[in-house]
C-alpha cells in the first residue's frame, strides 16, 4: 500500500500507497464492525479499532522460524551507485517522494483503443508498485504455491526478467499481499517484506548483502494487513521507521550499521505510512504520520524536533504532505479528519499548530490511501468524499472542484507527468489522462487494460513508458511522443534540492 498503503497503499499500503500509499489500503471488504484478528493476520479492512500485537501462524512451513536481528553476507566487492536522471524512479511516489515524474516529451492523446502494450508479466497478489533505475524495473512479489517472497529485476525495454531475489516466508493473503515499493540508486536495492524484514540486494545480479528484522532489532509490532512502508534511500543512508524502540532510524546502506536511532518514548507503532523528506526553515528534517498524529526528526541526527498530535483511525497509508513554509497536509481514511498544520521554528525551539481541519466525510475531504500531489499552488487527489472523485482543493484544504458526475476513482493510484495526470480506476482497471493545466476536470485520454477489483497500485512513468497493474499482472504501455525531442538529463544534486 501505496496503504502503501504506497500502499495508501498500498501503500498500503501500497497498500501502499504507503507504502500502496499504496502503498497500501486496507480496503473495505468487511464490515465496518470487524476488527483484525491481529497485526500479522489481519482480516480484511473495515476495522473499527486498531489491530493487536502479531501473533503466529499456527501451522509451520518454511520460512516461519523468526529471523536474526541482523545478518551481513558480505562487507566486500559492494555495488556502486549510477548517476540518476530525470527519467528514474527510483522509490516510492519518485525521487523527490512527491508524486511527480521529470519524464517529458509524452504524448498528449492516445490511440482509441489507447496506447501500445509492450509487455506484461503475472504477478502475485498485491499492490506493489515498481521503483525504475537505468531502465531496469525493481518489484516486489509472492508466490504462494512456494511460500517465497521475492523481489524481481525486469528490463524496462521487454520485460525480459534479469534476476529474482527469493527468501522462503510463509505470508497468507490478507487483503492481498504485497504493498511496498523498493528504493534503489541503481546499486542498492532496499526492500520491506510483509513482516517487516528488511532486505539490501546487489542492484547487478540479486544477491544478498544484509538483512534485518526489524521486531527482532527493534521490538516493532507487525501492522494489520503486513507491512506498508517503503524504505526511503536518502543518499549513503537508508531511513525506516521501526516504531517499537526508535521511533526512526538512519542505517549506512551499506552495512545496515545504525547511524542513528531517535527514541520513541510515546510509543509510537509502526504504521503503513512511509517518510516524507523536507526542508523547514533550512533545517533538512524526517516527517513521519501515525496513528497518533505527525512527527519531525532532524535529518543530520535524528533528534525529535516537533510533534503534531492528531487521531487517525484504525490504519495510516498517507506520507505528509510539505505545501510550502513549514505546512503540512495530514490526511487518512477511515473517516479520519483532515488537518494542515503549520512547523514554526524561533530560537531553536519547533511548534506545530492547527491550521484548518475539515471534518470526516462526507463533510469534509480526505483521502483513504494515496497521497495527494501539489501541483500549481493547489491540491490533486482522489478523495474519499462521493464515490472517489478526482478533486483539486487550495492549500488549506479548501475544495475548489471536482470530477463530478464524469468520473470516480475509488481508491486508484496517480501522478503527474509532463503537465498530465495519470489516474486509475480501482474497480474497472480504466487509466485516465487528464490535463493538469486546466482549472475543471479535463480529460485528453482513457482506456482499459487491467482487471478490477482493487486496482490500488500507484502507476510509474519512466523513459517514455507507463507501468501499471492490478491485482495479477504488471503492464508496460508506450505512452512517448515519438515525434519530439528526447528528455534531458537532470544531475544528481538537482534530485535532491
Amino acid at each position: 500500500m501505496i496503504r502503501v498503503y504506497l500502499l495508501t497503499t498500498v501503500s498500503f499500503l501500497l497498500l501502499t500507497s504507503g507504502c500502496s500509499d499504496p502503498v497500501a489500503d486496507p480496503g473495505a471488504k468487511a464490515s465496518p464492525d470487524q476488527a483484525p484478528a491481529s497485526q500479522a493476520d489481519a482480516a480484511p479492512a473495515g476495522a473499527d479499532e486498531p489491530a493487536a500485537a502479531s501473533t503466529p501462524d499456527a501451522t509451520a512451513a518454511p520460512g516461519d522460524e523468526a529471523p536474526p536481528a541482523h545478518v551481513v553476507v558480505r562487507t566486500d566487492n559492494l555495488p556502486q551507485p549510477i548517476v540518476l536522471t530525470s527519467e528514474d524512479w527510483p522509490q516510492f511516489r519518485g525521487a523527490l517522494r512527491d508524486g511527480v515524474s521529470q519524464a517529458q516529451s509524452l504524448a498528449n492523446q492516445w490511440p482509441a483503443d489507447g496506447p501500445p502494450v509492450l509487455w506484461q508479466t503475472s504477478l502475485g497478489q498485491g499492490y506493489s508498485s515498481p521503483a525504475v533505475v537505468a531502465e531496469r524495473v525493481y518489484l516486489n512479489d509472492y508466490d504462494e504455491q512456494r511460500n517465497v517472497w521475492m523481489v524481481r529485476c525486469l528490463a524496462l525495454a521487454d520485460g525480459e526478467e534479469l534476476w529474482r531475489y527469493e527468501a522462503p516466508k510463509r505470508i497468507r493473503p490478507n487483503h492481498a499481499i504485497t504493498r511496498s515499493v523498493p528504493a534503489t540508486d541503481g546499486g542498492f536495492v532496499f526492500s520491506i517484506d510483509p513482516k517487516c524484514e528488511l532486505h539490501c540486494i546487489d542492484a547487478r545480479d540479486g544477491s544478498l548483502i544484509w538483512k534485518t528484522f526489524l521486531p527482532a532489532a527493534y521490538d516493532s509490532q507487525i501492522p494489520a494487513w503486513y507491512n506498508g512502508q517503503c524504505p526511503l534511500l536518502d543518499e549513503d543512508r537508508l531511513i525506516i521507521a521501526p516504531g517499537g524502540r526508535a521511533l526512526m532510524a538512519a542505517l549506512d546502506k551499506a552495512t545496515g550499521e545504525t547511524i542513528w536511532e531517535t527514541p520513541n518514548p510515546a510509543g509510537h507503532l509502526m504504521s503503513h505510512a512511509s517518510i516524507m523528506p523536507l526542508v523547514i526553515d533550512g533545517v533538512r528534517q524526517y516527517a513521519y504520520l501515525t496513528l497518533k498524529g505527525v512527527v519531525g526528526v532532524a535529518a543530520a541526527d535524528g533528534r525529535q524536533l516537533w510533534e503534531f498530535p492528531w487521531q487517525f483511525n484504525t490504519a495510516v497509508p498517507t506520507t505528509p504532505l510539505p505545501l510550502g513554509d513549514g505546512k503540512l497536509l495530514l490526511t487518512s481514511g477511515y473517516h479520519a479528519r483532515t488537518v494542515v498544520c503549520q512547523v514554526k521554528h524561533d530560537n531553536e525551539q519547533w511548534t506545530a499548530e492547527e491550521v484548518v481541519s475539515l471534518p470526516p466525510p462526507t463533510g469534509g475531504w480526505n483521502s483513504e490511501v494515496h497521497t495527494p500531489i501539489v501541483h500549481r499552488g493547489f491540491v490533486f487527489g482522489v478523495g474519499k468524499k462521493q464515490r472517489g472523485m478526482w478533486t483539486c482543493l487550495n492549500d488549506n484544504a479548501k475544495e475548489l472542484w471536482t470530477s463530478g458526475r464524469k468520473a470516480s476513482f475509488g481508491m486508484g493510484g496517480y501522478l503527474l507527468a509532463d503537465g498530465k495526470f495519470f489516474v486509475l480506476e480501482d474497480r474497472t482497471g480504466a487509466v485516465r489522462m487528464l490535463d493538469a493545466a486546466a482549472d475543471e476536470y479535463r480529460e485528453l485520454g482513457s482506456f482499459t487494460v487491467l482487471s478490477g477489483p482493487d486496482v490500488w497500485a500507484p502507476p510509474v512513468v519512466s523513459h517514455g513508458k507507463l507501468l501499471v497493474r492490478d491485482l495479477q499482472k504488471l503492464v508496460c504501455l508506450d505512452i512517448a511522443d515519438h515525434d519530439a525531442a528526447g528528455p534531458v538529463a537532470r544531475a544528481p544534486s538537482d534530485l535532491t534540492k
